[in-house]
């Protein structure tokens, strides 16, 4: 490997990466500003949800299509076009006069960024040689896992400090930057193929990805049984059903071999990142609340506790390949899982009011340690699978998985929490006035907020408040490790032996379909 190549390559890695975190930012920066944007624009909390679920939604949704595209049209272009639509609805965002503008302009990001999230792997499968390949990943999915926390806290920071508007200011720099980047250094490849373009599965997927993760989203907030949600949820599973189906008998010109989760890697690749940004999304869902309501924290200072998890989390991707070539990816995989697990116990069996930050951080760090060593092979085991032609339909199912787990794991730690909370809250209301009583039943927010009504009683609701919520906290860590549990036997059933080998050409009938690293 001569110089001039190795730094052709390290321009590349941190060209992607850098499009990576204008993505990955801003799927979460608009959720410290959720007071501001209802005050700005006059609207409720749910319009104020759609401004943020509509990036998501359509990021989700059109990962797939646009991965193929890419693959076909060139990952270069379809990167530059991405990055142009990305940082010019981000300005429009910054300037919305509306909440109308807004939520398009939300929308318009999202489709940005899925032209974006899975050509940024795509090209590091395409430009780096089998022997650094997965210290490329690594890196990629430490951006991927931690970048999301970092631009959290870099929001709050504008958020204090400026104002709403310029949350956007952190994105569109790293658009602009990247763009810049990428027609310098970032080399062109796609897909030569005789066959047409899927249209029917991209729709189909399209379809189905949207209809799961709106319900997901929207099952909290509507209810599970509001009929937007079942209307979902019946309309994704149905077109997830009609996917399958048609991408079967599609074989070869199929958007999405499905036959190739027959094999053990792409299977236990996508469970993992499946159940891992799951869980990772739901303890954010926790934390949050227990940093701000239970130890009173600002959004600044509770973003910033994160960090040392963040930090951790990107050492052990970075870290994973190394471990990967020493023990095998099933072994590094199992490791990241079980650590993961036993920082969910640790944070479930040392959590209390009185213990603070201190009694969390343990868990924490070894929960960042554990994701970071569980990503990297699962990432690795995705990519490898799949030939090589179809690279950015390989990242898209790896970023599609991503988001699904995330949306699985807010809605179900989410449920178990609040189930928790307003189960032990209600022996704790004895002598609390009727009205504070109700508002304490909504939440641990709520209760705090009635506490200045409640008179004499105010300090022993807001002690009630907190030791539910703690409660209900222990109940969702619990669920955690109970499905990180299953994981990690299923890693050990599933995982690849060995590292996974080059992918080849698209296989073209069942037999080519026998498991390598069996």
């Amino acid at each position: 490997m001569t110089g001039p190549e190795a730094r052709r390559r390290r321009a590349v890695l941190v060209t992607v990466c850098t499009a990576l975190m204008a993505v990955i930012a801003s799927v979460s920066g608009l959720n410290v500003a959720q007071p501001d944007l209802a005050v700005t624009f006059g609207v409720s909390q749910g319009t104020v949800l759609w401004m943020i679920n509509a990036y998501t939604l359509t990021l989700a949704a059109l990962l797939l299509p646009l991965g193929a595209v890419g693959d076909r049209l060139g990952r270069k272009p379809v990167l530059v076009a991405g990055l142009v639509v990305f940082g010019v609805a981000g300005v429009v965002a910054a300037f919305a006069p509306s909440a109308e503008v807004m939520v398009a302009a939300r929308l318009l990001s999202g489709v940005g960024a899925a032209m974006i999230m899975p050509v940024t792997l795509a090209v590091i499968t395409s430009t780096f040689p089998e022997e650094e390949r997965g210290q490329a990943i690594g890196v990629w999915t430490g951006v991927a896992g931690g970048g999301g926390i970092l631009g959290m806290f870099l929001s709050a920071v504008l958020v204090d400090l400026v104002s709403w508007r310029w949350l956007f200011a952190l994105p569109v720099t790293l658009a602009l930057a990247a763009l810049v980047m990428t027609l310098r250094s970032v080399p062109d490849s796609r897909e030569t193929t005789r066959h047409p373009f899927d249209t029917a599965g991209a729709l189909t997927s399209v379809v189905a990805v949207f209809g799961l993760v709106f319900a997901l989203q929207e099952g909290p907030e509507r209810g599970w049984t509001a009929p937007p949600t079942l209307a979902a949820l019946a309309t994704g599973v149905a077109a997830a059903v009609g996917f399958v189906i048609l991408e079967a008998r599609r074989r070869d010109a199929a958007l999405l071999d499905v036959r190739l989760f027959g094999r053990r890697p792409l299977a236990a690749g996508s469970v993992t990142l499946l159940v891992v940004f799951g869980v990772q999304a739901g303890i954010f869902v926790v934390l949050f609340p227990f940093f701000q309501a239970v130890l009173g924290w600002s959004g600044l200072l509770s973003t910033l506790a994160f960090m040392p998890m963040a930090v951790l989390m990107m050492l052990a991707s970075a870290l994973a390949p190394r471990l990967s070539v020493r023990v095998g990816p099933r072994a590094t995989m199992a490791t990241g899982t079980l650590l993961a697990g036993a920082g969910l116990a640790l944070m479930a069996l040392l959590v209390s009011v009185d213990g603070g930050y201190p009694s969390v951080l343990p868990g924490m760090l070894a929960m960042g340690v554990g994701m970071g060593l569980s990503m990297t092979p699962s990432t690795e085991a995705i990519t490898s699978t799949l030939p090589q032609e179809r690279q950015g339909v390989a990242s898209a199912l790896n970023d599609v998985t991503r988001e699904l787990g995330t949306a699985l794991g807010v809605a179900l730690l989410g449920a178990v929490l609040t189930a928790g909370y307003r189960g032990a809250v209600e022996s704790r209301l004895d002598g609390v006035p009727p009205e504070a009583a109700d508002a304490a039943r909504q939440g641990v927010a709520n209760a705090l907020g009635a506490a200045d009504d409640a008179g004499p009683a105010a300090q022993e609701l807001v002690r009630a408040a907190r030791e539910a919520f703690v409660e209900g906290w222990q109940g969702a860590m619990w669920a955690g490790v109970a499905v990180m549990t299953v994981l990690f036997v299923a890693v050990l059933v599933l995982g690849p032996r060995r590292p996974v080998p080059p992918p080849g050409p698209t296989p073209a009938n069942d037999t080519d379909l026998v498991d390598a690293t069996a």
